[in-house]
């Protein structure tokens, strides 16, 4: 069977599909909610920070001007409601794709990366739909929110987890300065956090714990680096290959100081919704934690009848 052909469980793609609009509403509602809108995005002759050209599908509209970019912004926001509801499938996520990126491409001085990756979740979503069950269009199929039954392609999936894994060894080949990497100082994580634009409060407190930073820091480095051995032990799992790899819970162990670096993220720094929209990815390793728990399901029994 081809890899184009395999079929799987369509919840992990829901999930996703859940959480990237979820992520859409706070990415675009966190600007509407700041009455940002007009400064951000729209003609400095509008009332705007810059003399942005605007996207070709604003220019369409008439330009960036407020009406135009509210209206637009409006728009993402419902799309990101549509996608949370499971609502028109594919169609949907283009739509959402590119009423978001007629907002967040207005101004370059303004977007972050957390925008580039969400504008590739939702295109993996115009490319493998996700509404087939925990949907509105399950339901009118169905008669049932939750279709038991459905599939999705498992390549669907496996593209969401190339995009998580290769965003975080491209980004650990790029940190080669001595504040990084063993052998320096490993002093990167303090200075970071003593950075007064994306601090949420004061980090004076940290000085005293230097030592734990350099830890964090190394520890960081290294697993960003040591992407392709995730990536080795995920497929290990998913062909229910036994070894030294699944016996060090490798899947686990990356899973878990992924999560706790984006959380330590969010509480700590005000870097927009970036680690939501990376947890979003996080879905996709579902079927792979899951396979774990069943084979230890099916170790017991056995164990208990020696």
């Amino acid at each position: 069977m081809s890899v184009l052909s395999t079929r799987e469980d369509a919840r992990p793609l829901a999930a996703f599909r859940v959480a990237v609009g979820l992520c859409v509403c706070l990415s675009i509602g966190s600007v509407i909610g700041a009455d940002l809108v007009g400064p951000l995005w729209t003609h400095a002759d509008h009332g705007g920070i810059q003399a942005v050209p605007g996207t070709a599908l604003a220019q369409l509209l008439g330009g960036p001007t407020p009406a135009v970019m509210h209206t637009l912004a409006w728009l993402a926001m419902l799309g990101g409601v549509a996608l949370v509801a499971g609502i028109g499938g594919r169609v949907t996520a283009l739509f959402t794709l590119q009423v978001f990126l007629a907002c967040v491409d207005t101004n370059g001085a303004a977007r972050g990366g957390y925008d580039l990756l969400l504008a590739n979740a939702l295109w993996l979503l115009v490319l493998g739909g996700g509404t087939a069950t925990w949907s509105t269009d399950a339901r009118l199929r169905t008669g049932h929110w939750s279709d038991a039954s459905a599939t999705a392609g498992a390549w669907v999936r496996w593209l969401v987890l190339f995009q998580l894994l290769l965003m975080y060894w491209t980004t650990g080949l790029q940190k080669l300065s001595i504040h990084w990497i063993p052998g320096g100082d490993l002093g990167a994580l303090y200075w970071i956090l003593q950075q007064p634009t994306w601090q949420r409060f004061d980090m004076a407190w940290v000085g005293p714990l230097f030592p734990l930073t350099q830890i964090a820091t190394l520890v960081t480095w290294l697993w960003e680096i040591s992407m392709p051995l995730w990536a080795w032990a995920l497929i290990r799992r998913e062909r229910g290959q036994e070894g030294q790899l699944e016996r060090l819970r490798l899947v686990e162990v990356y899973t878990v100081v992924g999560i706790g670096l984006h959380l330590v993220i969010t509480v700590l720094l005000e870097v927009g919704p970036f680690s939501w929209v990376s947890l979003a990815y996080y879905t996709a390793l579902w079927p792979a934690l899951r396979r774990r728990r069943d084979v230890v399901r099916r170790r017991e029994p056995a164990r208990g009848a020696s």
